[in-house]
């Protein structure tokens, strides 16, 4: 019986959908306030597929990492989901003031840090710790992101609806995603239906389930990473998005 995990952050710390290969029925969503709790939960998920930059670099080039380079042309509208994620010094520094000044020194051409990117720091903190500190961890943990899954779920086609506006949930583009989920054949209707736990909101759990599907595919022998192969940061975790096999 093997177990895998969609995650992806959330108000009470992190959301996970969690299904073992070929069961349906098994699946289920879980909030827990940490990752460790994730991959040391009872169901010890062979593949954890989590929306969070995994790997930082010691100094930027360009717009970003190499991974978030390769995808955001594949994502049309919704490139500017994709975060450009600064040196390991921004992303552990005390402020923003001082993250933006770390990431301008090292980076070329120098850039600031978004105020959006800056409030996922302390949890990519948290995944770079966890996984510095227990490297059995690496081959288990993938990083994704949810909009690349459903660019693989549309049969390799950025989708035209965003899923947020201002903020704020946008219904039709929800409606989209949950489509496509529906479509692929991988998840059990009433997960897709199911209403957010308390301490996660609605596309909180919508892309804990886009990762999901990324781990069944992993798990099975499949899944994609860009670059290919990965890359590795400094402390040698691993430096790629990975996404399923286009189905289409």
């Amino acid at each position: 019986m093997t177990w895998v995990a969609g995650v992806d952050g959330c108000r009470a710390g992190w959301i996970a959908a969690l299904m073992q290969v070929g069961h349906p029925a098994s699946a289920k969503i879980v909030v827990a306030s940490t990752l460790a709790a994730i991959a040391d939960a009872p169901e010890q998920p062979a593949v954890i597929a989590v929306d969070m930059p995994i790997g930082l670099p010691e100094h930027t080039e360009g717009s970003g990492r190499i991974p978030e380079q390769l995808v955001r042309p594949l994502l049309g509208q919704r490139q500017s989901s994709v975060f450009a994620i600064p040196s390991r010094l921004a992303v552990y520094a005390a402020d923003y003031g001082e993250a933006c000044a770390l990431a301008l020194a090292t980076s070329d051409p120098p850039r600031k840090v978004s105020r959006q990117g800056f409030g996922i720091f302390p949890k990519i903190r948290e995944i770079d710790a966890l996984l510095r500190a227990r490297p059995d961890l690496m081959d288990k943990v993938f990083e994704v992101h949810p909009e690349l899954a459903f660019w693989a779920l549309n049969g390799g086609q950025a989708l035209d609806q965003p899923k947020k506006v201002k903020g704020v949930p946008f219904e039709p583009g929800m409606r989209l995603r949950r489509a496509l989920l529906d479509q692929s054949g991988l998840l059990p209707e009433a997960l897709i239906s199911s209403p957010p736990p308390r301490g996660a909101a609605a596309d909180d759990l919508l892309d804990a389930l886009a990762g999901l599907t990324v781990a069944l595919d992993l798990a099975t022998g499949g899944g994609q990473p860009f670059p290919d192969p990965p890359g590795r940061d400094a402390h040698g975790l691993p430096v790629a998005i990975w996404t399923l096999r286009r189905l289409s």
